[in-house]
Order: C-alpha cells, then sequence, then structure tokens
C-alpha cells in the first residue's frame, strides 16, 4: 500500500448542470472532512446518510447524501467520501471549496485511479479501462472496456509474464551448466515452451490490436494525385460536403479530418493535398504534410483517375511505400468506358455512388465488422499493442539464440520481453510514464 498523507478532493460528475453532483474526496482527512461538513460525529460505512451540509459560519450550502468508504476496501485504497448534492455548478464550487479550506487540495487529472493503482486496487491496464469505460461511443465499445476493467487483458499479460519470467531462471541455470550439451539440460523442452510462448504472444498481439481499433477507430488517409476526385470522394463517404470540389488542380492544400461510424467502429478520414513534381511552395507544404500523415496511418485509401491509372500509380508509389494496408479506388467510373476493369482496385465514382457500398464494405472489413462485437474482445491502447509487438520481437530473439547455444543472449532477450509485458499492467514501468497515462484522465476519476 501506498498511503499518500495528503487528501485530495474534485467533482466528479460531468459538467454542467444536473439533478445531482458528486464531490469526492480519498485521503486520511476525507472521513473528518465530511464529518465536519455535515455534522456528524459518526459515519456509518456504506451507508446513505441523508446531510446538511454547512460552510464555516453554520450556514447550510445544500442538503444531500453522505457515503463513506473506509480504507483499503475503497475505490482508492484509501478513506474515500462521496458528498451527493444537487448538481448545480455553483453550488458543487462552493461544496469543493469548502472540502479545500477543511485540508484537502484539488485532485490532478486521474489521481483518484492513480491512488487505485499505486494501493494495489487495479493494475495499469484496468485503470486504463476505466477512462475507456467513461468514453465508450456504443455498446461494444463500453462491453470491451469493462471486460478490461474486470481483467481478462490483465490475466493473459500476467500469464505470459509467468512464464517468461520461468523460462529466464531456467535459461540462467543452464547457464552454470555450460560445459553441459544443452540437450541434456531439457533445451528441447525449452525450445517448445518458447515456440508456444511465441504463438501465444502471437494471439494475444492481434487481439490487443482489435482491441486498439475499437477503442481508437483506424487512421486512414485518402491520397492520390491532384484531380483525382480525393475531396469528392470525402464527401461522398461523409455524406455533406466538408471538402471544396473543383476542377483546378491542387485546391486541397491542407489536411481535413472527417469521422465516420462504420459499423458501429470509429473511422477518422484525412483528405490530403494531391501528389505531384510541381507546385507553389503552400502547396509543396500540403504535399509534405500529406506524407507526414501517411506515416501514422492505419490504411492509405489511394485515388487514382480511373482513366489514367498509370501516371496516377507513378505520383503516389513512393509515397504510400511505408503503409501496409491499402485500398486502391480507381474513381471517375463514370467517365470510363464499360469495358473498362479496375483487377483488384474497387472501382468508384464519388459523383454519382456508384460503387460506394463496395468501398464501406471494404472499410468495414478493415475496421473489423462483426469480429471487434465478439464476446472476448477487451479495449486497448497503442502503448499496449507496442509492447507486445516488442516481446513478441524478443521471444523471436530468445528462440534464435537458443538454438545457437547463445544462452546469455537467450536470457537476456527474454528479460526484455518480461519487462514489455509487465509494462502493460504496470509492474515494470518508468514514473515518468505513469504521469504522462493519468494525466489525460478525467480529474474527478
Amino acid at each position: 500500500m501506498t498511503q499518500s498523507n495528503e487528501t485530495i478532493a474534485a467533482i466528479a460528475t460531468a459538467p454542467g448542470a444536473g439533478g445531482v453532483g458528486i464531490v469526492r474526496l480519498s485521503g486520511p482527512a476525507a472521513l473528518p472532512i465530511a464529518r465536519t461538513l455535515c455534522g456528524r460525529r459518526t459515519l456509518r460505512p456504506r451507508h446513505a446518510h441523508y446531510a446538511r451540509f454547512f460552510d464555516a459560519d453554520g450556514a447550510v450550502l445544500d442538503d444531500g447524501l453522505v457515503l463513506a468508504f473506509p480504507g483499503p476496501a475503497s475505490y482508492t485504497g484509501e478513506d474515500v467520501v462521496e458528498l451527493q448534492a444537487h448538481g448545480s455548478p455553483v453550488m458543487l464550487q462552493q461544496l469543493l471549496a469548502r472540502c479545500r479550506t477543511l485540508g484537502a487540495r484539488l485532485a490532478r487529472p486521474g489521481e483518484f485511479s492513480e491512488r487505485a493503482f499505486l494501493n494495489g486496487r487495479l493494475d495499469l491496464a484496468q485503470a486504463e479501462a476505466v477512462a475507456d469505460l467513461i468514453a465508450a461511443g456504443d455498446d461494444r465499445a463500453a462491453r470491451a472496456a469493462r471486460r478490461a476493467l474486470d481483467g481478462v487483458f490483465s490475466d493473459r499479460c500476467d500469464a505470459l509474464a509467468a512464464e517468461l519470467l520461468h523460462l529466464r531462471v531456467y535459461i540462467e541455470a543452464m547457464i552454470d551448466f555450460s560445459d553441459e550439451p544443452i540437450d541434456a539440460l531439457g533445451g528441447d523442452e525449452i525450445a517448445r515452451r518458447l515456440d508456444a510462448l511465441a504463438r501465444s504472444l502471437s494471439q494475444l498481439l492481434a487481439e490487443a490490436d482489435q482491441g486498439r481499433r475499437l477503442r481508437d477507430g483506424l487512421h486512414a488517409v485518402i491520397v492520390g494525385p491532384p484531380n483525382a476526385g480525393k475531396s469528392s470522394l470525402l464527401n461522398a463517404l461523409a455524406g455533406v460536403d466538408r471538402a471544396i470540389v473543383t476542377d483546378i488542380a491542387g485546391t486541397t492544400r491542407d489536411l481535413l479530418h472527417e469521422t465516420l461510424r462504420i459499423g458501429g467502429v470509429e473511422l477518422t478520414l484525412v483528405d490530403t493535398a494531391g501528389l505531384r513534381s510541381e507546385g507553389d511552395a503552400i502547396e509543396r507544404e500540403g504535399m509534405r504534410r500529406a506524407r507526414a500523415e501517411l506515416q501514422r496511418a492505419d490504411l492509405a485509401l489511394v485515388v487514382l483517375d480511373g482513366r489514367d491509372v498509370a501516371a496516377g500509380w507513378a505520383q503516389v508509389e513512393d509515397a504510400i511505400a511505408g503503409v501496409a494496408d491499402r485500398i486502391v479506388v480507381h474513381n471517375k467510373a463514370d467517365l470510363q468506358a464499360a469495358s473498362t476493369t479496375a483487377g483488384d482496385a474497387l472501382q468508384v465514382s464519388a459523383r454519382t455512388g456508384f460503387g460506394l457500398d463496395a468501398l464501406r464494405a471494404a472499410l468495414q472489413s478493415r475496421l473489423g465488422g462483426d469480429t471487434l462485437a465478439g464476446e472476448g474482445t477487451f479495449t486497448a491502447r497503442q502503448r499496449h499493442v507496442d509492447a507486445l509487438r516488442d516481446a513478441a520481437d524478443a521471444v523471436d530473439d530468445a528462440r534464435g539464440t537458443l538454438a545457437a547455444q547463445h544462452l546469455e543472449l537467450a536470457a537476456e532477450s527474454l528479460r526484455i520481453a518480461h519487462d514489455a509485458v509487465g509494462a502493460i499492467t504496470g509492474r515494470t514501468l518508468p514514473d515518468d510514464l505513469l504521469g504522462h497515462i493519468f494525466s489525460s484522465f478525467c480529474i474527478g476519476k
């Protein structure tokens, strides 16, 4: 337990007026502050007390309910009090100010959840799932966040970490007998277990990436040469005129973002400047931004004028080289001969709507579609995916070095993998990263 000597307070309900508002306290002075505030000598644990809340002069601020949760059986592991008053923002600020005059300080963003993590009430992945549950955009995201909060993801990570630690200890013990053949020391069994571990990591990585897409959606960049119809396609998919469309090459100069929901999953489309070899200074800056946006894209939506595919492809080929997933669209199908074929590309007319249903289906398949609705799906974050990828790479290194009988290198690779998996749940995590994670939370959570 990491008990703080400071008591924190914050408004725990959303901004704006409502029927009920909550001020939350956590820390050693939470119970004394609550007793003073409502003029009661005792507060029965986990019992709703009707009370009036008094200011320093004894005047009534408001009336409502007081609930006390003595630690360690509380959300933060410390003494916690919730003051439920009328949901007037002015009234809640007065109540919060009174708590502060009695010895509490204003909580930092995420500090309640941070204390829950530090006191062992939640691991880090579960704490992040609290924020994911609050921000869930639909019922699938809410169910997935709930599963992560219940420890579905954490338990899988802990099981992998335990196996990594066991294999690491075994290999380090083998080093003391390095004059013996590895086969005689159980090397074949260790190799089999490493193979099974690699498969488990690969499976969890795929599921975590699905959870990441359910939480964050897909980041798709529309790219192509000038006048291929990129902005027209964005407008057609969005169903509104978000982008200016003209016949003048280079009309789009800056990035334009539009968020859609396809199959219940969020898709961020980014319209970019047309890529070509020439252009004025502003257009060249737009093309630079387009290339930079592609470096962080999950998907490149490559839009080419179907009447001149080869020339268009030559303009964009280098820019999309680093994007693993692509959908190629041959636009302006309404202007092409009926015999034109698209191969693996989709034939579309942004002007008439021809082919848009097929494009939406292709986008939904990239988003995961019904796969993300599965009962085993949990929310995950990009840092989780990166950590699992690092762990998988390190396990692959360990398999290779063990086969080459370099035991010290295999043990070190397993240490790296173990630390990477441990960072997901917070078992091994730098303090500066911890502060960054909780700073994105709500103040009252």
